[in-house]
């Protein structure tokens, strides 16, 4: 039975009494739009450490990847333009078409869309790339240490294969959404969903399905940030991790909800514009064939990464009460 004295948090186990004060857990921390601008701020203060990281990663992904051919973001236009005149509005604005050609070119990230098993493999490898070497510097940078970008390269690879062994758990905690995936395409080629019962069944279903893979993951995120401390085991890092968020989960979630949103309005801040241009350059036959806009979402990916990787960190931080043990 859970002891009202013990330091090691057990929450709501079956047929086990518990304790309000083992799932009711205090967390001061800064505000959602603190937390945003605090990552920001970060990277943009330390942008020395943090530009050589983007440009890395940039080249490896265009290397080693690919790149977005200029012929498939022209493809995406054309299949706009003639989507337009069959819809009987002939001409939406510039910024509408911009709009539009953001929306169908992010999911690329401007990469060539690759999906064989070794673009896979190398993508992979990048992201946690760039993972570990951010949680490098943003450690010795957050402990007042002088770090080059060199040492942080050079010395944050020991996790790979414990972040490997998260990663490849994160990946299983998705099995449920990878169900709902299969059955959502299953309904729709049945015309299950037509029918209102079963349509509210599916949808009870699905909710349930993203629930439970939300619940496992927002652990599992923690953990891959743990795991990058040197000499942590991966399944001590993921128990670590799971008696962190106990009793905290919703409060993460919603800074996840906070991340996307943050993240959405500086893409479109950033490349809707960046688009415009490219849209009026395109009217010179010279810049046909130049890559400007593939380019620009594959730096737009990197620095996401980035970005993702100091918000958790910082919340991470938060969580642990380091800056409170720093500022004593």
């Amino acid at each position: 039975m859970a002891r009202k004295t013990s330091k090691k948090i057990s929450m709501h186990k079956t047929f086990r009494r518990s304790y309000r004060e083992d799932y009711k857990r205090e967390l001061e921390v800064p505000g959602m739009m603190a937390h945003i601008f605090k990552t920001f701020k970060t990277i943009f203060k330390n942008w020395k450490l943090f530009l050589p990281l983007l440009i890395l990663s940039v080249l490896m992904g265009v290397v080693f990847v690919g790149l977005m051919s200029e012929d498939t973001y022209q493809q995406f236009q054309t299949i706009l333009d003639q989507t337009t005149e069959e819809m009987g509005s002939g001409d939406i604005g510039v910024m509408g078409k911009a709009g539009l050609l953001l929306i169908s070119t992010i999911t690329t990230g401007g990469l060539s869309g690759n999906s064989s098993e070794a673009a896979v493999v190398f993508a992979t490898l990048i992201f946690l790339m760039i993972w570990l070497v951010t949680i490098f510097l943003l450690r010795h940078i957050m402990a007042d240490k002088k770090v080059k970008f060199r040492d942080a390269l050079y010395n944050s690879m020991s996790p790979l294969v414990s972040s490997l062994v998260v990663f490849i758990v994160a990946v299983l905690q998705c099995i449920p959404i990878f169900i709902l995936i299969i059955a959502f395409s299953t309904a729709v080629q049945t015309d299950f969903l037509s029918m209102p019962f079963y349509a509210l069944v599916f949808f009870i279903f699905a909710a349930l399905m993203i629930l439970l893979s939300g619940y496992l993951l927002s652990s599992s995120l923690m953990a891959f940030v743990a795991v990058s401390a040197p000499g942590l085991y991966p399944f001590k890092a993921l128990r670590t991790a799971a008696e962190l968020m106990q009793g905290r989960r919703i409060r993460f979630i919603l800074r996840l909800v906070s991340l996307i949103l943050a993240l959405a309005v500086t893409w479109v801040i950033v490349m809707l514009p960046l688009i415009m241009f490219d849209l009026f350059m395109k009217q010179f036959e010279w810049t046909s064939q130049i890559p400007f806009v593939p380019v620009c979402l594959l730096i737009m990916t990197c620095f996401t990464g980035i970005y993702i990787t100091a918000y958790l960190y910082i919340y991470y931080r938060w969580m642990l009460g380091y800056d409170k043990k720093e500022e004593k």
